[in-house]
């Protein structure tokens, strides 16, 4: 059985103020076309359908528009979703039992009282039976709604539990959708500055609980890799969200699963309409047209000048050669220098001091006299601001 794994379409999503909706059209397409081309089985979306948990008709129209080319495709795959975390489990939901008819199974909502088992759907090829998890994002407070799971706390005790619940046969063959952070051993995957990631770790899910399974198809995160081992993987996002992405390749995964315990898997590479770049120079090498002609100026831009001197209306500069300018900053000795002693002023400053100026930063109001005594309390206890 040959499927698709692809995730975090993230549809809707605005770069530094543009808008992606026709990027993220183009790529659909070429997506629909490898469809036609590789003639998969299956197609999986792990979750992040939309930017946004209310979409904008715009957004909407663009999933339709290729939920219906999917649905002309001549033998057409069978199509699986889920929820991830940036989208509407309800909103997800909506006409899910009119689309499993043909072929498009779309599960919105996270286990809970009434279904508390991972919905599964079976497949069918050479080999026999293939069982596919379909995971929509959850917390653990969504599970804790279980009868029975009333003391889950953690990410992980949480999908161990829904594991547990649903008790799948895995003398068989098992494929997991699903959209969660997952690290090795205490290790995490790559991130990127688009994605939406607790921190402190709250949201692990050591790859040791899905072990069990033949493939686990993950989203949430923007980078495609492997987590752990070959058998759990991030697809990674369609299309570059940050300049943090500017490096990377962007890829759709095609997994072919043979018999129990045999599995390949092929990264083609989904080539953008406009790119994602940093470019690093002078002003009047960056704008000149010998540097033009080397890469697609319409592509999505993040400039880093290097000039010494002052330097008039730069952005306008490279907005009139960039017109899809992300960013550009200065970069120099007088900025070095700065920053320099701006780092310098701030190790200067205590751990009180340096807590107040970020609350004041979040907050937007000085810590009241109340709160500085609770704090200096804490720092106290931790040893910090000793002379």
């Amino acid at each position: 059985m040959k499927f698709f794994h692809l995730s975090d379409l993230h549809i809707g999503k605005q770069l530094h103020g543009f808008s992606l909706i026709g990027d993220q059209i183009y790529i659909l397409d070429r997506i629909l076309e490898l469809i036609r081309e590789r003639k998969p089985d299956a197609v999986l979306i792990a979750g992040d359908i939309y930017d946004k948990s209310a979409p904008a008709g715009d957004a909407v129209a663009v999933f339709d528009r290729f939920l219906t080319g999917l649905s002309g495709i001549p033998d057409r795959p069978v199509v699986c979703i889920v929820s991830g975390n940036h989208d509407s489990q309800e909103r997800i939901s909506f006409g899910s039992r009119l689309f499993s008819r043909h072929g498009i199974h779309i599960v919105g909502r996270a286990p809970d009282r009434e279904n508390p088992k991972i919905a599964k759907l079976v497949l069918k090829d050479g080999e026999g039976d293939v069982n596919l998890y379909l995971l929509p994002f959850f917390r653990p407070s969504y599970v804790r709604e279980i009868p029975g799971l009333e003391n889950v706390k953690t990410y992980e005790e949480a999908m161990e539990a829904l594991i547990n619940i649903t008790a799948p046969d895995f003398s068989g063959r098992n494929v997991l959708l699903c959209h969660q952070f997952f690290t090795a051993g205490g290790k995490a995957p790559e991130r990127s500055d688009s994605e939406t990631v607790n921190v402190g770790g709250q949201d692990n899910i050591d790859v040791s609980v899905v072990s069990g399974f033949d493939y686990v198809a993950a989203g949430h995160i923007h980078r495609p890799q492997n987590v752990g081992c070959g058998h759990v993987r991030y697809c990674g996002s369609p299309l570059k969200y940050s300049v943090s992405e500017a490096g990377h390749v962007k890829t759709l995964t095609e997994v072919t699963l043979g018999k129990k315990g045999e599995i390949q898997t092929e990264n083609i590479p989904l080539v953008p309409l406009h790119d994602v770049r940093r470019i690093q120079g002078k002003l009047g090498v960056l704008t000149d047209p010998e540097t033009l002609a080397q890469a697609d100026p319409e592509d999505y831009v993040s400039a880093v000048l290097t000039d010494e001197e002052e330097l008039y209306e730069p952005g306008q500069a490279l907005s009139r050669v960039y017109p899809r300018l992300l960013e550009w900053r200065v970069e120099n000795s007088r900025t070095r220098y700065e920053m320099q002693e701006s780092g310098n002023a701030d190790v200067k400053k205590g751990a009180l001091e340096l807590f107040g100026d970020f609350y004041e930063l979040m907050r937007g109001v000085p810590m009241t006299e109340e709160q500085r005594a609770v704090m200096e309390e804490i720092v106290r206890e931790a040893g910090g601001d000793r002379e």
